[in-house]
């Protein structure tokens, strides 16, 4: 293999299809000659096995042994296969080993688990805690409470109806008068409300609906995998993304089996990773989906000064609905409280059973004589102060519950002597005790509960909460510090290159609460924050109409974001229900007031989708340049950085989209011949010309302009043949007066512009001039 060959097993970049029922594999076919024109190397497509009927995503899966017949069906993968082929495509495919579907009428192992028991085969699948709720499995499905709703549920044959809900009735109680028919069964229909504090199965987050897979067990593992792995081995598809690492038992030992299973073929895990975490470094994978380099990128782009002026101005615009004073960590933290006493709290409890039940019958003297209420109350106050999403292991726990952790939790106990459990509990975590089965399952309940705490104080409470730049709400991000500097990303490019030069990354995808060009808009009010609070005073005088002003904030930032786009009213109507109802301040998914999201509505249609919004939306225009720098910097430094890049579907032109389900719109593919697609395709077309530039033995060279504007040039150099340079900042660049003789020393030999033909440049070259039609550059080095 020369030089410029490619490794196949390693895709160059991908392209993120979101297949449903309106999108099945044909209409991806359809779509295959343009992808490929584009440059990638494979498509990259949400999960493909057997799901909820309708499902818009597929991560309710039913049947791992079963292509979803929604899509097409395995015939319908086989054929996208094909024709990806005769294009030089492969496929990489999205797998969720974590959860499948709770809907037993779909989900047959499920349903034999219910009908049959513990003894079920399948019950070693789900993760359900028997000994709990007298031995059966609480079914959180009723819409009242039991007494109100046991008239609408019937038996019928061998079957239990309620409404579209089905299971299985246990052999030889189908006759029997509906309450003891109930008691009879290996499950119990309850009040959905009964989730919060009663389930007794592990769930995705606070998801009832998601039930939670036991992967770890070999058995299981086989069961739910074999369909992927024939296909892998059959050359269907060539890779995983694998979703949500964090909620397994075991992460590692998973990971090991399936690069053992897969014969090492290019895997990306959806792990996310705190501001500064490192991702295992034994984990046999390629990387991640790409989380981490979406926060740097976006970091480049935003003005630390002015994010800190564009704070203040929120704080004093929003207050007192800031969240006690608009300070990020302690927002984290009472979302994480909130979080741990009403959605997770039958995870706490079933955290602190296990724990209780460790301690009493420990041989350790240490971990005798703990009061569970005690020990719950040390476990809450641990895990609210943890910064990552899970600890890995005992060594890596020592990082992640400090000392200084365990200061703060003992500051709950009124009495010194009662603070014990702490000690206990954190040296629970850290493996001092030991590794026996009891220890091993009180670390793995502890890690999986933390992970889904982290999720959903963070990204779906405090995300919410703590608004003052809407941009840096994204997962993996950091919202109290979202700028990064050129020296920073450089530093993060240069490990990423030495340790995980195949990890994926990526600035939009079916997850991201805002597209990549919503956010680059955003980004430019941190260089204008006195501008953009003006503007916000003139449209919000007199109230404005907006039930409160942090609110008012979010919404203004979200319709400044989006800019003209059709359905505008009732897309941004869509992102600020979810988003009141997420944050939990005055509405929530389950206890909702209607009066408060009935205003909400009024003020979208008045305020920001009315005439007020028409200022907005000058406002808006008159900075578009600048908008565009950032949208298409954005774009150039993800497509040529280490890693592999993924492109989410419709994003190599402008595509702006708030939170899903806004962002899993169908999407045109070809027609535009934007700036931006020109862009794209450019570095696509390059990696796929000279794949050694970027792969795994490339290197990465940052470089320094030099002159008054060098702070406003980021560029690198990718093994010496291919050169990026993006303008950072490009509105306080334009105040401060342009470039001014700036100029950036380039790598020794000529080098050719990519964007525009005929353009070369060598030695030093002025930014005035190398910028001259195009707020970035790309260039390849001229052979000698």
């Amino acid at each position: 293999m020369t030089p410029e060959q490619r490794d196949p097993a390693v895709p160059t970049a991908t392209y993120r299809l979101q297949l449903q029922p309106g999108f099945p594999f044909g209409a991806a076919a359809d779509a295959v000659p343009y992808v490929a024109s584009l440059g990638v190397s494979h498509l990259h497509l949400s999960p493909v096995l057997e799901a909820v009927p309708g499902s818009p995503h597929g991560y309710d899966v039913v049947d791992h042994a079963r292509v979803r017949e929604e899509l097409g069906g395995e015939e319908g993968l086989r054929e996208l296969a094909r024709t990806a082929r005769e294009h030089g495509l492969g496929l990489v495919v999205d797998i969720v080993p974590n959860h499948m579907a709770m809907s037993p009428r779909h989900n047959r192992a499920l349903w034999e688990v219910l009908r049959e028991g513990p003894a079920s085969p399948y019950a070693r699948w789900f993760d359900i805690d028997w000994e709990a709720q007298g031995g059966q499995v609480l079914l959180p499905v009723l819409g009242g409470p039991f007494g109100e709703e046991a008239g609408r549920l019937e038996a019928d044959g061998d079957v239990l109806r309620y409404y579209d809900h089905a299971f299985p009735l246990r052999e030889g109680t189908a006759g029997l008068p509906l309450p003891r028919l109930l008691d009879a069964q290996w499950y119990r229909p309850v009040w959905w409300r009964l989730a919060r504090t009663e389930l007794n199965y592990r769930r995705f987050f606070s998801i009832s609906e998601l039930i939670g897979v036991r992967v770890e067990d070999p058995e299981v593992f086989d069961a739910t995998h074999g369909k992927i792995l024939e296909l892998l081995r059959e050359g269907v598809i060539d890779g995983l993304r694998v979703d949500h690492p964090d909620g397994l038992a075991d992460p590692d030992g998973y990971l090991r089996r399936l690069h053992e299973a897969t014969g090492g073929r290019w895997t990306v895990v959806e792990k996310i990773l705190s501001d500064g975490e490192p991702l295992p470094p034994s984990w046999p994978v390629a990387g991640t989906t790409g989380y981490d380099a979406l926060r740097h990128v976006d970091g480049l782009f935003t003005d630390p000064a002015g994010f800190g002026e564009l704070l203040g101005r929120y704080r004093r615009f929003a207050a007192p609905q800031t969240d006690r004073g608009g300070d990020w960590d302690a927002t984290v933290r009472r979302a994480a409280y909130k979080v741990l006493t009403h959605e997770l709290a039958t995870e706490v409890d079933r955290l602190t059973r296990v724990t209780s039940r460790l301690c009493a019958a420990s041989p350790e003297p240490a971990l005798r004589d703990r009061a569970p209420w005690a020990l719950r109350t040390a476990l809450q106050e641990l895990l609210v102060r943890l910064e990552v999403y899970r600890p890995y292991s005992s060594v890596d726990a020592a990082g992640v519950v400090t000392e200084e952790a365990a200061d703060g939790a003992r500051l709950a106990f009124a009495v010194p002597e009662e603070a014990g459990a702490v000690d206990v509990v954190r040296d629970l975590v850290l493996g001092r005790y030991g590794d026996g089965p009891e220890y091993v399952e009180f670390r793995t309940r502890f890690a999986q509960t933390a992970s889904a705490l982290r999720a959903k104080s963070v990204e779906d409470t405090a995300f919410y909460r703590y608004v003052p730049l809407l941009s840096a709400t994204e997962v993996g991000g950091n919202p109290g510090d979202p700028a990064v500097s050129p020296e920073r990303f450089h530093a993060y490019c240069a490990r990423v290159q030495r340790d995980w030069p195949s990890t994926g990354t990526v600035v939009s995808t079916h997850d991201t609460k805002r597209s990549a060009d919503v956010r680059a808009a955003l980004h430019v009010l941190t260089e204008c924050p006195e501008r953009w609070t003006d503007v916000l005073a003139e449209v919000t005088r007199g109230g404005g109409g907006a039930p409160d002003a942090q609110l008012a904030w979010a919404a203004w930032q979200t319709v400044f974001g989006l800019g003209p786009a059709q359905d505008a009213e009732e897309r941004v109507r869509g992102a600020l229900l979810k988003h009141v109802r997420e944050a939990g301040l005055y509405t929530s998914w389950t206890e909702q007031e209607p009066p408060y999201e009935e205003a909400v509505e009024r003020f979208v249609a008045e305020g920001p989708c009315g005439v007020p919004g028409e200022r907005v939306a000058a406002f808006r225009a008159s900075l578009e340049p600048h908008i565009r720098a950032n949208a298409w910097g954005a774009a150039l430094v993800h497509l040529t950085m280490p890693g592999v890049p993924d492109v989410y579907q419709g994003t190599e032109h402008e595509y702006r989209a708030l939170v899903d389900p806004d962002n899993r719109r169908a999407v045109r593919f070809g027609g535009e011949g934007s700036g931006k697609e020109a862009v794209t395709r450019a570095a696509l077309r390059l990696r796929a010309r000279r794949p050694a530039a970027f792969g795994d033995t490339a290197s990465y060279a940052p470089l320094t302009a030099e002159g008054p504007a060098a702070a406003h040039c980021l560029a690198f150099a990718r093994s010496g043949e291919v050169l990026t340079a993006v303008t950072r900042l490009s509105l306080r660049l334009a105040e401060a007066g342009g470039w001014r003789g700036t100029r950036l020393a380039l790598p020794a030999g000529r080098w050719a512009d990519v964007l525009e033909p005929g353009r070369e440049f060598g030695g030093h070259a002025p930014l005035e001039e190398l910028f001259e039609r195009s707020p970035v550059a790309l260039l390849e080095r001229i052979p000698d």
